[in-house]
């Protein structure tokens, strides 16, 4: 959703840069980034408050209300390895489905899971990862053993 590079962190998260420095840098971003009005002012009036360090959470919580108001919703889905065109489609007309309004999906790999899906919408989550399935079965024949 939100990356940032090695650099913008330092810049927002170091105390040894005074409030001037920082905005100073973030205005040079913003405009570079072609940035303007109320968006531009609000990052500033962040930085001059020495709060950039949760410029990401607000960004987040910004982003999370604007779906909330427009009836969407985020899914939040790991697969073990990139999904086609026709398998993300697939998989966001079954989720759309299941929750039963518009449906954003933020997908992400990671090939640990080795193979299959880990969904999380709001506070409900479906692991159905191979990695998953071996951990419980092996959890079950120690168990047994």
């Amino acid at each position: 959703m939100i990356e940032q590079s090695e650099d913008l962190q330092n810049l927002i998260r170091s105390p040894l840069l005074g409030r001037d420095l920082q905005g100073k840098a973030m205005g040079a971003l913003l405009e570079r980034a072609g940035v303007g009005g109320l968006t531009r002012r609000f990052v500033l009036v962040v930085a001059q408050n020495r709060r950039l360090f949760a410029l990401p959470q607000m960004i987040r919580a910004y982003l999370g209300e604007l779906a909330r108001r427009r009836g969407e919703v985020t899914a939040e889905v790991v697969a073990a390895k990139e999904l086609d065109e026709g398998q993300k489609n697939a998989l966001t007309e079954a989720l759309r489905k299941a929750v039963g309004s518009k449906v954003t999906v933020d997908l992400k790999v990671d090939p640990s899971l080795i193979g299959g899906l880990v969904v999380k919408v709001g506070s409900r989550m479906v692991d159905s990862s191979l990695s998953s399935k071996l951990q419980r079965l092996q959890l079950a024949m120690k168990g047994v053993g």
